[in-house]
């Protein structure tokens, strides 16, 4: 259960407690609402928009109704359309994809990032190729 102290930010935050958080256990039910305030209503690298962006893919990706739902929320709130929610879902989905090969696969992780690193190179060989062509 958060602090008095908690419980009054979160009503002054939000409008209310939300049910969910009690079910936080002691003693991360304070420091679990800290975190959330500070990555999501805090000022960080990413704009609003970026993190309903991330936020809606990872939901997708880990199959929660809830954190979808907020998240969908959260990015209609951010002025984010309906096409770039379906391209994050997309993007997550692909990473997912791309994921599950790679681990049941066992794909060797030097020999991944060594690729990798060959990979971008190259792209950033053809970036400065085409740059110059203008």
């Amino acid at each position: 259960m958060v602090s008095t102290q908690t419980r009054e930010e979160i009503e002054e935050s939000l409008g209310q407690v939300p049910s969910w958080i009690e079910h936080i256990a002691e003693p991360a039910s304070d420091h679990s609402w800290g975190l959330f305030r500070d990555l999501s209503f805090g000022e960080t690298e990413l704009t609003p928009r970026e993190k309903a962006l991330v936020g809606v893919g990872v939901a997708a990706s880990i199959n929660c109704p809830y954190c979808t739902h907020f998240h969908k929320e959260e990015a209609r709130m951010a002025d984010v359309t309906d096409d770039e929610v379906a391209e994050a879902v997309s993007l997550a989905s692909a990473t997912l994809y791309s994921s599950t090969v790679l681990h049941g696969n066992e794909v060797d992780v030097d020999d991944f990032v060594t690729e990798t690193s060959e990979i971008v190179e190259y792209l950033h060989e053809q970036e400065a190729a085409a740059a110059g062509a203008d």
